[in-house]
């Protein structure tokens, strides 16, 4: 077999996925009900670290995915060997072709708890077979990009780039977990193969190792500014930074850089009391003429550590973030659930469908929806998200009644609004139909999606609660399916 069919064949992805999904797909099938329509969305059930909102990503991943669904010859041969599954429906599986729509919210959009951020409509047997990966690829990139997006709210506007990929949870965790925080707002990453693949911008100096290699620091430092004078970024806490590592790299500026016509980029420092030393090292290089080297610190950051370093004082230019940030090891799990909300009868009669828990968080919300996002027209911001029937339209002409659907009687009329359907079709019939963003502008829409919310909701501890409603026909069905199914 060719490199390039091998390669191939290890990246398919089809049978990434829980064995009950292989399982049910066969009693389906045993059962007649192949050609059951069914709709299932994914949702979240509650923000990480007990924040005010997430970010959609993943949705480009999910999409190549969906694109190459394919059960290969192996495929069959490995299912047929555990003696479980009826030859016609390994047949189907052979004969496979993805017939779904799929919508979903997409990539950079902030989302909310309850939100049905994508749906799938299609054969029951193939709208229930992609579960584990959509949940994994959007879980995945949706915690990474928002972890991201709290760290970089915290910098204050200087620079954050990404250093996990040696702690990160594998090789996609590294790789796609550089991409997610780059939608996040990290200006770059350590990672390679994300700068050859994704066009990340790459950033990286050294290590103490390369420190340690030389017999002193000062030939280390004079070694590296001869080798890179444009873009000179020294380490200097391999012994110590004020004693040797600052003064160290102040006289190779002045040696190797200066007369050749170069600036220094910056000094980076890895341990000890960041904040104190980024002061001393500070005054240290202005003394010496040095105003425009930056300083970045790294070692074990969170926006939390980043924040209060800010708050006292530090002279801190940059952040390198690694492990926090590319495990979001405060919260590790984006907890979106796939879930069944309607079928279909032969006639095309919507049939909702409800899970009912006496955890209320846990009860979903059936039928086929939207989901529309409600701007002032005065000042931008979002006011909230309104989750209707899929053939409900809201006029924005007109003022609109939101109201809690716990709560019902907190009720507040929205006027001078814009409604705008935020989610987008993918796939029609199994075919995409959209034109996928580039990762720049994914970003972009990121940035200014965040910009529309209010700072109240951007809190760190606890941000206020943001509107996510159902419309009162929505509200109906589903009070109605809950007594139904009441004992």
């Amino acid at each position: 077999m060719k490199q390039e069919e091998n390669q191939t064949l290890q990246r398919n992805l089809t049978m990434l996925t829980d064995f009950y999904e292989i399982t049910m797909a066969n009693g389906y099938f045993e059962n007649g009900f192949q050609d059951t329509i069914a709709y299932f969305d994914m949702f979240f059930r509650r923000v990480p670290d007990h924040g005010g909102f997430a970010i959609m990503a993943g949705v480009e991943q999910m999409v190549e995915y969906l694109e190459n669904l394919s059960f290969t010859q192996e495929d069959i041969a490995y299912l047929r060997a555990k003696n479980l599954f009826c030859e016609e429906f390994l047949r189907y599986l052979g004969e496979f072709r993805f017939e779904c729509d799929v919508w979903s919210v997409p990539e950079g959009t902030p989302i909310f708890p309850g939100e049905p951020i994508v749906t799938v409509r299609g054969p029951v047997i193939q709208a229930q077979f992609v579960e584990t990966m959509i949940l994994l690829t959007i879980n995945h990139q949706s915690l990474i990009a928002t972890k991201a997006n709290r760290i970089v709210r915290a910098s204050l506007g200087r620079a954050v780039m990404e250093f996990g990929s040696r702690r990160a949870q594998g090789y996609d965790g590294a790789v796609l977990g550089a991409r997610a925080a780059y939608i996040g707002g990290c200006a770059g990453t350590a990672c390679t193969l994300s700068d050859r693949d994704f066009q990340i911008p790459v950033m990286g100096t050294m290590a103490h190792s390369w420190i340690q290699l030389f017999d002193r620091e000062i030939d280390a430092f004079r070694a590296y500014a001869k080798a890179y004078p444009g873009s000179c970024t020294l380490l200097v806490d391999t012994y110590n930074v004020l004693k040797s590592g600052i003064p160290n790299a102040i006289q190779v500026f002045n040696e190797v850089l200066v007369p050749n016509g170069y600036r220094p980029a910056g000094v980076r420092i890895d341990s000890g009391d960041i904040t104190y030393l980024s002061k001393k090292a500070r005054k240290m290089l202005d003394d010496a003429g040095f105003e425009d080297c930056k300083i970045c610190a790294s070692n074990s950051l969170d926006e939390y550590i980043i924040r209060d370093m800010l708050i006292q004082g530090a002279q801190v230019d940059n952040f390198g973030v690694g492990e926090r940030l590319i495990t979001s090891s405060s919260e590790p799990v984006f907890g979106g659930v796939y879930k069944l909300v309607a079928t279909q009868s032969k006639e095309g009669t919507m049939i909702p469908k409800i899970k009912i828990s006496e955890n209320v968080s846990k009860i979903t919300n059936p039928c086929f929806k939207k989901l529309w996002r409600l701007f002032d027209r005065e000042t931008g911001k979002a006011i909230a998200d309104v989750i209707t029937l899929f053939d409900e339209i809201i006029d924005d002409t007109k003022p609109y009644e939101i109201f809690d659907p716990e709560f019902i009687y907190k009720r507040k009329m929205v006027e001078n609004f814009r409604a705008v359907d935020i989610r987008i079709p993918l796939f029609r019939n199994g075919k995409r139909c959209c034109k996928l963003p580039s990762l720049e502008e994914i970003r972009q829409n990121c940035s200014d999606q965040i910009d529309r919310l209010w700072d109240e909701v951007k809190r760190f501890e606890n941000p206020h609660t943001y509107y996510v409603d159902l419309s009162e026909k929505l509200w109906c069905e589903k009070t109605q399916l809950i007594s139904q199914h009441s004992f």
